[in-house]
């Protein structure tokens, strides 16, 4: 079955607000097996919203609105549904004590404008909502000879989401056939999308029954794979076939089968093979640590390191030789290397990483342009390095200089 989200709220059209519900929403409906086909954003205009629900009842079994159920002028999702599919409103003299009692909780005087949260749709279930004022509502129709199951649902996250769980998932495991999802994230590190889609296309198209979907970011590919079937053994048997078969396609550029992230598979080899890591960053100034530390347990792996943005600390936290910054500048494949020869040399560590490099957006040259970045690796018995040119702004040149770097200990320690 295939399911619509609707936020609703003018303000989550602007920068400052996002809408969180939606995947809160998505995740417990893929759980019974419903696939969110469509979610939508609209503002707090009646005739927009009409639309919005029109469209949805004609391509979706499951409709979920979520907001526009406040006191306030611009709270106008229960007459819009109203409107869209002919129905009265009433107001329900339960819902009406219910407001007055928890007003009187306040020890203010309840606003005339409080009572239209007591507006129920008729042949609508009303559906307590213990943290705010607005209950929601629960309609099962028939729209157009198709039956439709439709939800209103409180905005702020604190009520929709407990309400969601309480009153909807118990009434849609009642209705909704036996449906599982499986699903496998694989992730690759450095390889262009295109070259990835180029490997796994004429593998993932041979799966009509498995929706493959590729998101690429800053040097990361994340390739998810879903299936929903009525058996859960059968849909995980196809995803695993598929998973294989990319895996193998990808080669050296798969890093997780299981969705792990960069930095957590870095850890994964270090403690494996007994080895122990430290930092010197320049351009990326601590986000290669940031990365590392925000996996619980880093510390049996990591050390630590140094953020060595100037010269002179460069050569105080490092030991890079002064006349190696003069004659082959801070940005070079020279500084990078004795960063990390320097840092594993002055922490003790088994491997030594070392970044410098130009993150603009000034700063660049025709030689060294903005983007240029060296990354060098050393262990006790040698010193690596790679130069990059990531494009971009400032922050994109950073994150891509990260994953770069950790992708170079995780090849190393394979």
């Amino acid at each position: 079955m295939k399911s619509e989200i609707i936020a609703v709220g003018s303000e989550m059209l602007t920068p400052f607000r996002q809408d969180t519900n939606s995947l809160y929403l998505t995740e417990k409906l893929n759980e019974l097996g419903v696939t969110v086909a469509f979610k939508t954003i609209v503002g707090d205009r009646r005739k927009d919203l009409v639309n919005a629900i029109t469209s949805a009842l004609g391509r979706a079994d499951i409709v979920a609105i979520m907001g526009g159920l406040g006191p306030t002028e611009d709270d106008l999702t229960r007459e819009a549904v109203a409107e869209t599919l002919s129905l009265a409103l009433h107001r329900n003299a339960a819902q009406v004590a219910a407001l007055a009692a928890r007003a009187a909780t306040w020890r203010v005087p309840m606003p005339s404008n409080n009572l239209k949260q007591a507006d129920v749709l008729d042949g609508a279930i009303l559906l307590p909502n213990p943290n705010g004022s607005a209950p929601g509502q629960w309609l099962d129709l028939t729209w157009q000879d198709y039956r439709k199951l439709l939800m209103l649902l409180p905005g702020p996250p604190n009520e929709c989401r407990p309400l969601f769980d309480a009153e909807c998932l118990p009434r849609l495991r009642e209705i909704l056939p036996p449906r599982h999802i499986a699903k496998r994230v694989l992730r690759a590190a450095m390889i262009p999308e295109s070259q990835a889609d180029k490997l796994l296309a004429p593998i993932y198209t041979e799966y009509k029954d498995v929706e493959t979907t590729i998101l690429a970011k800053a040097g990361d590919i994340q390739l998810t794979l879903l299936c929903s079937k009525s058996n859960a053994t059968n849909a995980q048997k196809r995803v695993d076939e598929l998973a294989d078969r990319m895996e193998e396609a990808l080669e050296d550029w798969l890093y997780s089968s299981n969705n792990e992230s960069l930095e957590q598979i870095v850890l994964y080899y270090l403690e494996l093979s007994q080895s122990t890591l430290a930092v010197a960053e320049s351009c990326t100034g601590g986000m290669i640590a940031e990365r590392i530390t925000s996996v619980p347990g880093s510390s049996r792996s990591f050390l630590g390191g140094a953020v060595v943005y100037s010269n002179e600390l460069k050569t105080a936290f490092a030991g890079v030789p002064p006349n190696l910054i003069t004659e082959c500048g801070a940005v070079s494949k020279e500084v990078a290397e004795a960063l990390a020869f320097g840092i594993r040399r002055y922490t003790g560590a088994t491997l030594g990483l070392g970044v410098t490099g130009i993150a603009g957006p000034t700063g660049g040259t025709e030689l060294k342009p903005v983007g240029l970045v060296h990354i060098a690796l050393s262990d006790a018995k040698k010193t690596d390095s790679i130069e990059r040119t990531f494009r971009g702004d400032r922050q994109r040149i950073r994150e891509w200089t990260t994953q770069q770097a950790l992708d170079l200990i995780r090849r190393r320690l394979r």
